[in-house]
């Protein structure tokens, strides 16, 4: 049997819906799973009425009641109605409100098995933080609704044949380096391999970044490497795992054999994998009891309800959870 994906549309003001429905009439993911959306059905036939997206869409109160040999977009419904009439391209509390409402759903499903994964589109940080609602990021918010602790929980981004883990993420420059431990370091490399053992790499090889320019130069540039990152290395290298490290993070993207590389600082990973990959990359949440992913780019407010975006890195994340949830 296929796995069945649970998909929740995002910002409703943004291009979240779009993707997502667009992603979810793909042929390749409609071969490789069941895809479920979870949204407000309102929100969904306005995207598709503003994009020009022809689909019949089958409204569903529980899970149970999906079909997927008709041919019918599976819509399980999350009510929120005034996120329907709000305009596109703005920030505005509803919004927020109605995105994190379709993903707690999605991932609430997850979580009593009713589906095997959960793929997320972009939120807007905003129009959430706008509606008073705690969120830094998809990681940490799976964490604390699947009751995991947040330092066990990290971004993966996927693209092609390269996986790219974070050992911080959302915060500032200096709260993110004051979070680098021997500690953190240690589990980012455990869930790191986790995660792709469970993608099927029996044997992962992994690449560590430093966290200075040229990963310290021997301690001219800093003492983080030596003091804190080399030593994590070599307890993990000494469990067993094929790890290797610290190296320049401006380097490092050009060893050849590596199943994932572990960088310290959100833009070390993510300027490398907007640059190869623009638009088609996927964001895995590691470390967590359900498969969650999410996509590298924002909310696209300037191009909402336009019909023009791109579901590349939606139907990415999809297909990278569709295999491994099966």
């Amino acid at each position: 049997m296929k796995a069945k994906i649970a998909i929740a549309t995002g910002d409703p003001a943004g291009i979240g819906p779009e993707i997502s429905h667009k992603a979810a009439l793909d042929p390749a993911v409609r071969a490789a799973c069941d895809p479920v959306l979870v949204s407000d059905p309102d929100v969904i036939a306005r995207h598709a009425k503003a994009c020009g997206i022809a689909a019949e869409l089958h409204v569903i109160e529980r899970l149970a009641d999906a079909e997927f040999s008709t041919g019918k977009l599976n819509v399980l419904d999350c009510n929120q109605p005034e996120a329907a009439r709000i305009d596109f391209g703005i920030t505005n509390p509803v919004a927020g409100r109605a995105s994190i409402a379709f993903v707690s759903a999605a991932v609430k499903a997850a979580l009593t098995g009713e589906v095997d994964a959960v793929v997320g589109a972009p939120q807007n940080e905003t129009s959430i933080a706008q509606a008073g609602i705690k969120f830094d990021g998809h990681p940490s918010f799976v964490a604390r609704q699947t009751g995991t602790d947040e330092n066990d929980v990290f971004m993966m981004l996927c693209f092609g044949g390269i996986k790219v883990a974070h050992a911080t993420l959302h915060q500032s420059v200096r709260k993110a380096v004051e979070a680098i431990t021997k500690d953190k370091v240690a589990r980012v490399i455990d869930a790191t391999v986790r995660t792709l053992k469970q993608m099927g790499v029996a044997a992962p090889k992994i690449a560590v970044s430093g966290l200075n320019p040229h990963a310290g130069e021997g301690g001219l540039f800093g003492s983080e490497e030596i003091e804190i990152i080399k030593p994590a290395v070599d307890a993990a290298i000494a469990q067993g795992i094929a790890v290797s490290g610290p190296f320049g993070a401006d380097t490092m993207f050009h060893i050849k054999g590596i199943d994932a590389f572990i960088v310290m600082l959100h833009d070390q990973g993510h300027i490398a994998t907007k640059l190869m990959a623009q638009h088609a990359a996927a964001a895995l949440t590691i470390g967590t009891p359900i498969l969650f992913a999410s996509v590298a780019h924002g909310t696209g407010h300037d191009i909402a309800g336009k019909g023009i975006a791109n579901p590349a890195a939606m139907i990415e994340a999809i297909l990278r959870l569709a295999p491994t949830s099966s």
